[in-house]
C-alpha cells in the first residue's frame, strides 16, 4: 500500500533522474546569480533544460510511466513500462514523439478528408 492510498503516482527512473539533474542546474543558476556570472547562469539554464529532454527520452524508452492507477506489479521504479512503444493515451510527450496516434485512426482521417475534398 502506498502512502497515497492504493495509487502509484509515477515514481520512476525518468522522474528521479530528471529531477536530480534539474536540481543541479537550478543550483548552478542560483550560484550564478549570487556570483554575478552570466556564463555560469547559462550553463545552469542549459543543464535545467537538458533535464527536461533527459526525462522525455527516458519516458519514451520505457523508464517513465503515465500517472494514474496501475497494477502493483508495475509500481517499482526498476520496472520498465511495456506500453511506452505504443504511446500513452493523453500523453503530450508521446504525441510529440509521434506515438499514441494509431495508424488506422490516421488512415481513416485521411480517407475522410480525401472523400470530402473530392466530393
Amino acid at each position: 500500500m502506498s502512502a497515497h492510498g492504493h495509487v502509484d503516482l509515477g515514481h520512476t527512473a525518468a522522474g528521479w533522474a530528471g529531477t536530480a539533474v534539474a536540481v543541479i542546474g537550478l543550483t548552478l543558476t542560483g550560484a550564478a546569480v549570487t556570483a554575478v556570472s552570466a556564463l555560469l547562469a547559462l550553463v545552469g539554464i542549459g543543464i535545467t533544460l537538458g533535464a527536461g529532454v533527459l526525462t522525455w527520452l527516458l519516458h519514451l524508452a520505457g523508464w517513465g510511466k503515465p500517472s494514474g492507477p496501475r497494477p502493483e506489479s508495475e509500481w517499482p521504479w526498476k520496472v520498465r513500462d511495456r506500453a511506452a512503444r505504443q504511446g500513452h493515451p493523453g500523453c503530450l510527450g508521446c504525441r510529440l514523439a509521434g506515438r499514441g496516434v494509431r495508424r488506422s485512426e490516421n488512415t481513416s482521417y485521411t480517407a475522410r478528408v480525401a472523400s470530402t475534398v473530392s466530393g
